[in-house]
């Protein structure tokens, strides 16, 4: 028996993500209220949030199968945007990363988490047994738009796509032996890459490892760690209030309304801020797991899989990082951090996962 579409539309994941949206605006608020040069950019994060809405509306209407149609035009679109990033791009903070669309930056290295996602899963579902040769054309494919991403440098967003790539594959090889020949591998290269200058720039292998010792160097790599563990320690139990910040409102803690937010969540909001925005984001997560088990197909299933691994590894590393668990890698947090490219790329992922549980009935709209 046909049911209408908003019976089985999940209002919880959606309700979760705009209101963690909204909370992101506000914390922007606090940690830019005494900076000028960034005063606005609360408002433009309320602007972004209102397309990132509409895209996600957009996108939840859209059949998911359509996605895997679209893979090869995305993957091509995708590596000559990372390429066009690479010859005129704009840099910033020693990195070049942004591509000027007139008054607006994109950054291309955004979407390339959900498109990779996108054709990863249309490479693995379109074998009906995944071996050595299928396995080594994914991983060749994922592969270049991954160093040139690294290239920019980016190893937050790289490491991103390692991490949907592994989720995707797990579920995808036809025989386990094959992922543990595949991580193993992995470690052995992520071995290289930490304990060599061969990959990573200097600054970038000592964020990795200053959180193993955070004193060692206070003043320099260590002090956005030391800074962030500060101001989320001395939040304590209901935090500061909202702009009583000292680490937040005394500029202490760098990139607070970005790869830092979270340092004002914990600073002036408290622990319980932190376990209310974390049960916020604990919704999105079980409503991206239900899309994935909901999935009516092979291709649905690796997308939504690869999905959840992409915004559970945000939030991971992200608050990890703030508290000193995780290295520092500059990977922000969804729908909180500022920057309109991540909110929509964000928006635009659970807009899909919201379209693949919806499949698992006949819509009547």
């Amino acid at each position: 028996m046909e049911r209408p579409w908003y019976t089985s539309f999940n209002w919880a994941m959606v309700a979760a993500a705009v209101l963690v949206s909204l909370f992101g605006v506000l914390c922007i608020h606090s940690a830019d209220l005494h900076d000028p040069d960034a005063s606005g950019e609360w408002r433009k994060q309320l602007i972004y949030i209102g397309i990132g809405i509409a895209v996600m509306s957009t996108f939840a209407a859209i059949d998911y199968h359509k996605w895997q149609r679209w893979a090869f035009g995305l993957y091509i679109a995708n590596l000559l945007l990372l390429g066009l990033v690479m010859v005129g791009g704009r840099s910033a903070l020693g990195a070049q990363r942004w591509i000027n669309l007139g008054p607006v930056q994109f950054q291309p290295s955004e979407p390339a988490k959900l498109i990779l996602a996108i054709c990863i899963a249309a490479l693995v579902a379109r074998a009906t047994t995944f071996g050595w040769r299928e396995m080594g054309v994914t991983i060749g494919a994922v592969a270049v738009p991954a160093l040139l991403i690294l290239k920019q440098p980016d190893l937050g967003t790289s490491l991103v796509i390692v991490a949907i790539l592994s989720a995707e594959l797990f579920f995808g090889v036809t025989r386990a032996w094959y992922f543990g020949i595949y991580a193993a591998a992995l470690g052995a290269i992520g071995a290289v890459v930490v304990g060599t200058n061969l990959v990573l720039r200097p600054f970038q292998r000592n964020r990795l490892l200053v959180f193993l010792h955070p004193d060692a160097d206070p003043q320099g790599a260590g002090w956005n760690l030391n800074q962030s563990q500060i101001a989320v320690g001395s939040g304590e139990l209901f935090g500061k209030g909202l702009y009583r910040g000292t680490q937040t409102q005394l500029d202490f803690v760098p990139e607070h309304s970005r790869d830092f937010i979270n340092t004002v969540v914990g600073e002036e909001f408290g622990y319980l801020g932190e376990i209310g925005l974390l049960a916020l984001y604990a919704v999105i997560i079980f409503g991206a797991v239900r899309a994935m088990l909901a999935a009516r197909d092979r291709f649905g299933f690796l997308l939504a899989a690869g999905l959840v691994a992409m915004l559970a590894f945000h939030i991971t590393i992200n608050v990890g990082m703030t508290v000193g668990i995780m290295p520092i890698t500059g990977i922000p947090l969804p729908l909180m951090s500022y920057g309109g490219t991540a909110v929509l790329t964000d928006f635009a992922a659970i807009g899909i996962m919201l379209n693949i549980h919806l499949q698992r009935d006949r819509l009547v709209f």
